[in-house]
């Protein structure tokens, strides 16, 4: 089989350039990972009556309780509080990890994170 098999110089060439441009979409993904990580977003819920901080690692870094909605006689309003605050702050940080990286990966990234 002479010259009509597989191209090997262009073929080569090709596959070479794919590899340096995944490598260095790797790179920028674990760049922007990092970074992503290193943010912090801020969830209220109930009016602000509770708020979370939480990393972009997915860890509640502040808990504040606005002492008005502390009533002993219904302790589940403020579970719920806090509850729903959570769940949104961690839902925050998934949604920014799907959009940054999507944009990286020109949407293939989607729920990835």
């Amino acid at each position: 089989m002479a010259k009509g098999g597989f191209p090997g110089g262009m073929g080569g060439m090709n596959m070479n350039n794919l590899m340096k441009q995944a490598q260095k979409m790797q790179k920028q993904m674990m760049e922007k990972q990092e970074e992503l990580q290193a943010r912090t977003l801020e969830m209220t819920s109930g009016g602000g009556a509770v708020k979370v901080v939480i990393s972009g690692k997915k860890e509640i870094q502040e808990l504040k309780i606005n002492p008005d909605v502390v009533d002993p006689d219904d302790v589940e309003m403020l579970e719920d509080l806090i509850i729903s605050a959570v769940n949104e702050a961690i839902r925050q940080v998934e949604e920014m990890y799907n959009n940054e990286m999507g944009r990286m990966t020109g949407g293939l990234g989607g729920g990835l994170f």
